[in-house]
């Protein structure tokens, strides 16, 4: 047994992170990890409890945390360390609280933001651990306890539509033989629902009282990540040691589905249930801006250094030559503080605010509105009343606004995520003539019902085997309510949407007993079908058939598949294929339409016949050795000689404008990556549905079964890539690969060669992909590409992946999503991913990025100023303006242009964006901040310093004198610069500004009169408030001297000249996509007629020809291949359980609908495909 200390029995962490790997490996029931569970007795302590937290802080970890996250930033350590060195008496220039006050306030503001963020992550954790769910008591009491109060050894009772709180061995249930349904498509992705069946040794205990009674335990192995294994034994009673496995184990997250209730035996809680292990601790993350933001703050420090030491080195070289001012400024030049040293020093503090300590506060500020633009956006306003969903977008965090308009790979799960988790059946092709549901009340279109009543003809006769096999070639069970209607319960949803258009068409299948089923035709009558055999669906088959007696005592068999399959198993006489070329038309027709198809075949069989072929399927259903092989072909045996009934069409249901979607995200050259736990077929179809994947691109698939195999394949295909050179690029390639071949591709060996593969393809499809394989995958990318990436899903299953990509979003269109719990973003729909990237992305990327660079930009203009001032007045380091300005110019002068900036600015209207997703292209390669642009702006900042205070140095050179009789000291010059600047930078800033409105106006000319308001009350303190005495009077010194009403008006417009007639040449000559569109906008004209081309280039037809004959060398694999792409044409609407926990065959053979089923109360019927909800 398993024990921990009180703190990893709470949180779960190390012991679930350091033993991983050991109990992975060591998985052996009987080993030292396994754990030792009794029914019905105390619970023991060691195991943790079921609390979980997604939370980045808790009340301990928030300090530390917080602290290391800012201090990652090299910016406040520089300001930390610039606030101390202020505490030494006589060194700073500048005073003792200029920094640090400003620097804790700052951090406070930025800690508050923090825990605001991080309580919401915790009321969503709360939510979920304060669910309740019934606990049966040793003493056969049921009571209700929270879920964050579950234990290991509890035995609990889950109702229908429930989540499983915690991994759970199943007792019994409400059904037949103790089996449950259950939906996994949280955890896999697959919308089928699965069988789950309990040992015989408790199934029949169906009672609170019985299951009280019970005595025993479980053995089970150690918890591990993986999802699809499970190893335990039971000991019931005097029982021998019984194996338990994966087929009774409910995991969390997975869902109950038609099944009223079920006991299930916790043997796993929190942390260490499997799907939990699959998810990883929240991650701090970082924007790249943030990252090459603190590389420019490097970049300055050191020049801050140079600076200080040249300046220290000057004042040196004075002084050794005698040229000693110190006593003209008041200092004593023998004293310590003024060595070199100190002299470093004092210089040091002087140039510090080259790095602007307002930049953090500012953008804190910028980013806290971005997310709450984000938040109250009414365009990803989601409403479903159907469904009861209102919810907006959510920012869960603004540290990442910017990485939005940076992404260059999107990561998708399906269900869910572009499905809506919803069969529907829409068409169907019948001896040649598609009949649709719509039709069924127009007369002046072709009827099926009314066809139907035609009673002559070939014609009717397919439409009555038609509407017969959709009734009876299932595995469907039928639920009566109360009120009489019937209700379809499914494992498969596409089984589900058939014969509910049966139904619709007349045809009701009613009941279902062990050797029969019975239908109601549209007369009222009953028919009875006694099924005989069936032969069930496998994705290896890809068809499903019956054989069955009928009322009249024929035997049929009735076939229904993917149509390749079907249509192989066709018979050569005339009327078998008469309706052939007409059916493959309507499947091309029903493809174009994103429509799943079947094929359908009947066949009547004479009774020698079948006589036989049982006798050989009893043989290879007993034969111990191959069985699997022989039961396929003695069923490929009977299924042939089929006749051709037709064709159904259901829609895999996508999320509102997915196809649109993908399609701009691809335009705007961002690749789109779909992770999926589903099967191979139906991850294609879909592929096929959303537009990533299209009829005239080129398909590689890949899936091996060892990694020699793999290694072979990927090599194979570089190799292709390469000799056409076409690597990295994104060719019109498709490649898909299942889980198994992704854990050989992900091996070390293998990774380098397989990452080239991938971004040579268009598009990337994986599917049977674990949580944990879906975030290596991310990873991987990260890593190999160094691109910024997105990851959205909307299920656990996802959350690994989430949270390993740059950027993470979450779908919320059902409350409380452990998947937008975790994400940074959380969205409605798919869709809206489009208005988060083109229009929120791109926006924040541009207004952060001259944020940063406009506070670089007024930062250094007024402050390496003090360096022209310092070989001015000897290198003495003697401040130029006066010290509380110093201060204020950030906090009051010049802080509004920068949040307009943030705020406000835009290039082109939000419609615009949308409409045209090449503009996206600009920040997604980083065009507005990099290392050049960065450099540019310091040199602007350079040029405008240089003429803001050499000019009105010349300017005053002779002096000035007032009638008062005061001359201009250096006070007059400061104060004069000053203004200039103040003036000057936010002009800048409107020169900046691609979108004027009254804020941005406001914070231009507000902060200039900002200014001078605070310079006539400032110049007024003195005597009244004890405070600038070196201030006093100066107002009148500056406002009656011409020569800084000259300044005024002079030395603005020559500094920004520069400025104006760049950027005007820029706009007009090196005209941009961006500018086109904003100028079409300010001139109110057609945008259309300025944007150029931004499709992507087609590859020429030789490089397609070469493709084609290089990714199939031999013929089977050319005609593997072909398969697999005509079934991307026209994906099969057919999905099963393999291998489950009760056969197909004894699934329906287990019902007699004229019994009740042990369950004392009618279960509620559900649809198999419903939205995922939170744990």
């Amino acid at each position: 047994m398993t024990t921990k200390t009180k703190k990893e029995k709470r949180f779960g962490y190390r012991y679930m992170q350091g033993n991983t790997q050991n109990q992975e490996e060591d998985g052996d029931v009987n080993g030292a990890n396994s754990r030792h569970i009794n029914f019905n007795q105390a619970a023991d302590p060691g195991f943790p409890d079921n609390e979980i937290s997604t939370a980045k802080y808790n009340f301990f970890t928030f300090i530390p945390k917080f602290l290391f996250e800012q201090f990652r930033r090299y910016a406040n350590i520089f300001f930390l360390s610039i606030g101390l060195l202020q505490q030494i008496p006589g060194v700073s220039p500048t005073g003792r609280y200029v920094t640090i006050v400003p620097f804790i306030l700052i951090l406070i503001l930025t800690a508050i933001k923090e825990l605001v963020e991080d309580f919401k992550r915790h009321s969503a954790d709360r939510k979920v651990n304060q669910t309740e769910v019934d606990v049966l008591t040793p003493e056969g009491q049921i009571i209700r306890k929270m879920w964050k109060d579950v234990q290991v050894g509890n035995i609990l009772k889950v109702k229908n539509d429930k989540f499983f709180p915690a991994d759970l061995i199943l007792m019994s249930s409400s059904e037949p033989n103790g089996i449950c349904y259950i939906e996994t498509s949280n955890l896999d992705g697959e919308t089928n629902l699965k069988i789950r069946s309990s040992h015989p040794l408790t199934r029949n205990r169906v009672s609170a009282s019985e299951l009280s009674k019970l005595r025993g335990h479980v053995v089970a192995e150690a918890p591990n990540r993986k999802l699809y294994e499970f190893r335990a034994n039971l000991v019931a009673e005097d029982s021998e040691l019984q194996p338990i496995g994966p087929n009774q184990l409910l995991l969390r997250g997975s869902r109950l589905r038609n099944t009223q209730w079920i006991y299930g035996f916790c043997v796993y809680t929190g942390h260490e249930s499997k799907l939990l292990m699959n998810s990883t601790k929240a991650p701090l993350k970082r924007s790249t801006l943030d990252k090459e933001t603190n590389m420019q703050i490097i970049f300055l420090f050191v020049i801050l250094v140079v600076l200080a030491l040249i300046s220290a080195i000057a004042n040196v070289i004075l002084q050794s030559n005698g040229e000693d001012h110190m006593e003209y400024l008041g200092l004593n030049s023998k004293s310590a503080a003024t060595g070199f040293g100190w002299q470093f020093i004092t210089f040091f503090i002087l140039y510090n605010n080259l790095i602007p300590i307002s930049l953090q506060v500012t953008l804190e500020l910028v980013k806290v509105f971005q997310a709450m633009y984000i938040n109250n956006d009414e365009k990803m306003h989601h409403i479903d009343k159907e469904l009861g969903i209102d919810s907006y977008a959510l920012a869960r965090t603004s540290n990442l606004n910017e990485e939005l308009g940076q992404i260059k790979y999107v990561f998708s799960d399906k269900t869910g995520t572009l499905t809506m988790n919803v069969m529907e059946y829409r068409k169907c092709s019948v001896a040649g003539i598609i009949y649709s549901l719509d039709e069924i009340d127009d007369l002046n279109k072709p009827n099926i019902i009314k066809n139907l009543n035609k009673k002559q003809g070939e014609a009717v006769n397919s439409v009555e085997d038609f509407l017969i096999l959709l009734s009876v070639c299932h595995t469907v069970i039928p639920e009566n309510s109360e009120d009489g209607s019937i209700h379809y319960n499914a494992a498969s949803p596409d089984e589900k949407a058939l014969v509910e258009a049966a139904a619709k068409y007349g045809y009701e299948f009613v009941a279902r007993k062990p050797e029969s089923v019975t239908i109601k035709t549209p007369d009222g009558s009953e028919l009875v079908f006694e099924v005989l055999h069936v032969i069930e669906f496998t994705s290896t088959r890809k068809r499903m058939s019956v054989i069955v007696r009928t009322p009249s005592n024929k035997l049929k068999i009735y076939s229904k598949g993917a149509d390749n399959v079907i249509l192989d198993r066709l018979g050569t006489s005339i009327p078998q294929r008469k309706y052939y070329d007409v059916t493959v038309q309507h499947l091309e027709r029903f493809a174009k339409e994103g429509l799943r198809t079947l094929c359908l075949g009947v066949s009547d069989i004479p009774r020698e016949k079948y006589d036989t072929w049982s006798a050989l399927m009893q043989t290879a259903s007993t034969s111990m050795v191959d069985r699997d092989k022989l039961i396929e072909q003695a069923a490929d045996q009977i299924e042939r000689n089929l006749t051709l009934i037709g064709a159904t069409a259901i829609e895999d249901r996508l999320q509102d404008k997915v196809p649109e979607t993908i399609e701009k995200l691809l335009e705007a050259n961002i690749h789109v990556w779909m992770l999926t736990g589903d099967k191979q077929e139906t991850a294609i179809n879909i592929a096929k549905s959303c537009r990533l994947h299209r009829d005239n691109t080129e398909m590689i698939i890949i899936n091996s079964q060892s990694f020699d195999e793999a290694r072979d394949e990927i090599q194979e295909h570089l190799e292709n890539f390469r000799s056409s050179n076409m690597v990295g690029r994104a060719n019109n390639v498709t490649l898909v690969l299942d889980g198994k071949s992704l854990d050989y591709t992900l091996l070390p060996d293998l990774r380098k060669d397989f990452i080239d593969v991938c971004i040579s393809c268009k598009a990337v499809v994986c599917c049977r992909v674990s949580p944990s394989q879906k975030a290596e995958m991310v990873k991987l990318v990260r890593e190999q590409t160094k691109a910024i990436s997105l990851a959205i899903g909307d299920g656990a299953n996802d959350v690994a992946m989430i949270q390993k990509a740059d950027v993470g979003v979450g779908i919320s269109g059902n409350e409380g999503l452990q998947a937008a719990n975790s994400a940074d973003f959380a969205i409605g729909q798919f869709r809206y991913l489009e208005r988060l990237l083109f229009v929120h992305g791109a926006w924040n990327y541009s207004r952060i990025s001259k944020v940063i660079l406009y506070s670089f930009y007024k930062n250094i203009t007024l402050y390496i100023i003090e360096l022209w001032f310092a070989i001015y007045n000897y290198w003495s380091g003697q401040v130029l303006y006066e010290r509380w300005t110093i201060g204020m110019y950030n906090i009051f002068f010049t802080s509004a242009p920068p949040v307009a900036l943030g705020l406000f600015d835009r290039s082109c209207s939000a419609e615009s964006r949308e409409m045209y997703p090449s503009l996206y292209k600009a920040s997604q390669s980083s065009q507005m901040f990099n290392h050049k642009q960065f450099w540019k702006w310091i040199g602007i900042s350079l040029y405008h310093s240089i003429l803001l205070f050499w000019l009105p140095l010349a300017a005053m050179k002779n002096s000035v004198v007032w009638e008062s009789g005061r001359s201009d000291g250096y006070l007059v010059l400061g104060n004069t610069v000053y203004t200039l600047v103040v003036i000057t930078t936010c002009l800048k800033a409107g020169i900046e500004m691609d979108a004027w409105t009254w804020f941005s106006h406001g914070s231009i000319w507000g902060s200039i009169i900002l200014w001078f308001f605070f310079l006539i009350v400032y110049s007024n303190f003195w005597p009244s408030v004890p405070l600038a005495a070196n201030m006093a009077g100066m107002i009148n010194l500056l406002v009656l001297s011409p020569v800084f009403w000259l300044c005024i008006f002079l030395v603005p417009v020559i500094t920004l000249l520069f400025d104006v007639c760049y950027r005007a040449f820029m706009t007009t000559v090196h005209t941009t996509e961006t500018d086109k569109i904003r100028i079409a906008e300010i001139t109110k004209k057609e945008v259309a007629n300025y944007v150029d081309g931004c499709r992507y280039p087609t590859e020429n037809s030789s490089l397609l020809r070469n493709m084609r004959n290089t990714f199939s060398k031999t013929k089977k694999r050319q005609q593997e291949q072909e398969d697999l792409e005509l079934n991307a044409r026209r994906g099969y609407a057919f999905s099963q359980e393999e291998g489950g926990a009760v056969s197909q065959t004894d699934y329906i053979r287990s019902y007699d609908t004229r019994y009740r089923s042990r369950s004392q109360q009618r279960i509620t019927p559900v649809t198999s495909m419903v939205s995922v909800h939170n744990l």
